[in-house]
């Protein structure tokens, strides 16, 4: 059982950047593999990035390589996304996500889902 919250989501400005929060509750935090979606209006949730519950083993869409981080601090129960030279195209609503399984970038895979926080990057 997890429970998580994200928070960070605001109004930027396109080439702004970024940094979402991802605070998750449970005793096996460290033991599981950590993700971040998107959903645009209109639109099907997206993959964005993922971190391995072991070794720290990172994913990215390819939309976002080589602007956003995902990275894990295991000792405060918190990943994050941090998103640099933000575009419009990148305005959605942002889901941290949880699963026990190592390497998946689909949505139904994974068991716990945030509320969302909501990103706006105006042109």
């Amino acid at each position: 059982q997890v429970q998580l919250v994200e928070s960070g989501g605001r109004l930027v400005q396109a080439g702004d950047s970024l940094r979402l929060s991802c605070a998750a509750s449970g005793r096996t935090f460290s033991s599981y593999t950590m993700a971040w979606f998107r959903q645009a209006p209109g639109k099907e949730r997206e993959f964005v990035a993922r971190i391995r519950r072991t070794y720290a083993i990172t994913t990215y869409a390819d939309s976002v390589k080589g602007r956003f981080t995902i990275f894990r601090d295991n000792a405060k129960n918190t990943v994050y996304l941090q998103m640099n030279n933000l575009k419009s195209e990148d305005t959605a609503v942002y889901y941290c996500a949880a699963d026990q399984r190592n390497d998946s970038n689909i949505p139904r895979d994974y068991s716990y889902w945030g509320q969302g926080t909501q990103v706006t990057v105006s042109s």
